[in-house]
């Protein structure tokens, strides 16, 4: 599946200010650079169902065995190894064969800043060491889906060397002292630096992926279905958006003969996040996570494409009108090549007059419905164009109610069939004291 830099922004997966983005809210990672795989995974939707599909029995996986998660591998224990392993420094000693005792006891005395920092490395490899083989241990890699099963069966390999398996039994008797440390120190920087750096990297790589299993857990999020058929399909039960902290949940379902929900409904009534939350659903479906929903089937996305913040740009001279345009012919490009797109588009030219906003949204809505590749959410202030449109039987009519109450507005965000009658401006102006403010200016 394909987003461009403007989608991942409008649907706030990545967002300029991070705490209130979606990645943010689903990162459970402990590790910085598991932190950092995760956003590349956010980053790269998956390109088939199968590969979905995949993700979606690893991640259950990893549900059902988070008992066996080491809690003994923090971020520290991977920086502290990665500093030790790009330190600069010869190993001390050999400390081998006669005197052994009394050539450790010196250079451990000569050289103790650099000696410090070995003793204490060693102390966070032994975690990362004993944290596989816990993790290797607990999770049977056999049974396991083919992505985590190779990581594991390559970790099991990995950690089976004679002199890690040597540090791990010395510690647990006891015995693992300042000659063993300088001694182990010289085997390890000499003969498996490799194998540390690429334990390091596994488990960045396992941090993510439990890290997204956390979330499903965490939020409830369910697995979706999807349908082996080449035309766009969605069908949502009790759709609700995550960021939210109090959301309403909405059920939606779309088709190739019916692709086109046109909706309408006061500012602040819903249209906005509505929108939203059906791209991050089917965002979410195609990186193999469960969706915030209670029921979820779909077809195969080969890209989402929004426009619904657009700017305009004062530094090269152009209006918001005409980045609309060009946002509006950017996508119509995009999607005339014959294949699955979700089209999203929240309040459309709002940069010229209503006349004009009028003739520009049913010209190009009623091109859009000649691709029936595509399904398409559009939201509009413009009610009127919905009387010319109503004979499309391609088209969803929906609506957010909103009600006035002694002047007061009142959102319920319950998403109806129908188009929306109220014209609210008006009243907020009135509400927010605007209109008050106004009428002292005369005096």
């Amino acid at each position: 599946m394909e987003l461009d830099k403007t989608t991942f922004l409008d649907l706030s997966i990545f967002n300029r200010d991070d705490e209130y983005s979606l990645f943010h809210k689903l990162d459970f990672t402990t590790t910085a650079g598991g932190r950092e795989y995760l956003r590349t995974v956010f980053g790269s939707p998956l390109k088939d169902v199968e590969s979905i599909r995949q993700r979606q029995r690893m991640l259950q996986y990893l549900q059902e065995h988070t008992e066996a998660w080491p809690p003994m591998i923090s971020n520290g224990t991977v920086v502290v190894v990665e500093n030790y392993l790009n330190a600069e420094i010869e190993p001390i000693s050999n400390v081998q064969g006669p005197g052994l005792y009394l050539n450790a006891v010196i250079t451990k005395t000569i050289y103790a800043p650099d000696y410090g920092f070995i003793r204490f490395s060693f102390e966070q490899i032994l975690n990362l060491l004993k944290g596989f083989r816990l993790l290797t241990s607990a999770v049977n890699a056999a049974e396991a889906p083919p992505t985590l099963r190779l990581m594991l069966e390559r970790a099991k390999t990995l950690i089976q060397h004679k002199e890690f398996n040597d540090i791990i039994r010395l510690h647990e008797e006891g015995r693992f002292n300042f000659i063993q440390i300088l001694r182990y120190d010289k085997l390890i920087r000499s003969r498996h630096k490799k194998v540390l750096w690429e334990l390091t990297e596994l488990y960045t790589r396992l941090d993510a992926y439990h890290s997204m299993a956390v979330a499903i857990r965490k939020f409830g999020l369910q697995f979706p279905r999807f349908r082996e058929e080449n035309k766009p399909f969605i069908s949502l039960k009790q759709l609700y958006h995550l960021i939210l902290p109090q959301p309403v949940a909405y059920d939606i379902a779309m088709d190739p003969h019916r692709h086109f929900i046109f909706l309408t409904g006061a500012n602040m009534a819903g249209k906005t996040t509505f929108i939203k939350a059906v791209g991050v659903a089917v965002y979410l479906a195609h990186l193999g996570m469960g969706v915030p929903a209670q029921e979820m089937e779909l077809s195969f996305f080969h890209g989402i494409i929004s426009n619904i913040d657009v700017k305009d740009n004062i530094f090269k001279g152009e209006s918001y009108f005409y980045n609309e345009v060009q946002r509006i012919k950017n996508t119509i490009i995009k999607i005339s090549d014959r294949k699955n797109w979700l089209v999203l588009i929240d309040e459309m030219f709002k940069g010229t007059n209503v006349e004009d906003a009028k003739n520009c949204s049913l010209a190009v809505i009623n091109g859009l419905l000649q691709n029936h590749h595509c399904l398409y959410i559009l939201s509009t202030h413009l009610y009127e164009i919905a009387e010319e449109l109503r004979g499309e039987d391609q088209i969803i009519f929906k609506y957010f109610q909103s009600e006035v109450l002694d002047d007061n507005l009142k959102f319920t965000y319950e998403l109806r069939d129908g188009i929306a009658k109220e014209k609210l401006g008006y009243l907020i102006l009135k509400r927010e004291k605007v209109i008050d403010l106004l009428a002292a200016m005369k005096e």
